[in-house]
C-alpha cells in the first residue's frame, strides 16, 4: 500500500497536570489526558502521558506519547503515537507527531506514519492531518 493521508478531529475529554519540580527556572509537569478521536482515526478515549516544560508562566515545549485502540481508514488495531510540541502565549499549541516504531497491532501492523495538528486556545475539536502506510 502507497502512502496515504487522513484528517481526523479529536476532542479532549480530561487534562490532569501536576507539576514535577518548580526551581526558580523552567518549571517541569506532567499531564494524564484523554482524547476522542472521530474521523480517518477513529479512536475512543486514547490514553497520553505528556511531559511539560514551562519556560515562562504560558509558554514552553512538551513531549508525550499517546496510545490510540480503533481504526485509521477502516482498519482496526492498537497503535502509540509520539508527539513534541509548543505552547505560546497566546495559548496556541502546535504538535508534530509519528507512529511509534512497531507499536501497532491488528490490521494496523507495520503502521508507519506522522502528522501534525495546531490548536488555538478554546477550540473545542484539533483538527489532526496524519499521512501514513501499512505494511
Amino acid at each position: 500500500m502507497g502512502s496515504r493521508t487522513t484528517s481526523a478531529t479529536f476532542t479532549p475529554v480530561s487534562w490532569d497536570e501536576k507539576e514535577v519540580r518548580a526551581t526558580g527556572g523552567p518549571r517541569l509537569a506532567r499531564a494524564s489526558v484523554v482524547n476522542d478521536y472521530a474521523g480517518g482515526i477513529e479512536a475512543g478515549g486514547s490514553a497520553c502521558e505528556y511531559a511539560l516544560v514551562y519556560v515562562t508562566e504560558k509558554t514552553g515545549v512538551f513531549s508525550g506519547m499517546e496510545l490510540l485502540t480503533g481504526a485509521v481508514d477502516g482498519r482496526e488495531g492498537t497503535f502509540v503515537i509520539r508527539q513534541s510540541g509548543t505552547f505560546d502565549e497566546d495559548g496556541t499549541i502546535r504538535c508534530t507527531f509519528d507512529v511509534a516504531p512497531g507499536s501497532a497491532t491488528g490490521a494496523l501492523t507495520g503502521l508507519t506514519g506522522d502528522g501534525s495538528y495546531e490548536v488555538r486556545h478554546g477550540e473545542e475539536k484539533v483538527a489532526v492531518t496524519f499521512t501514513y502506510t501499512v505494511d
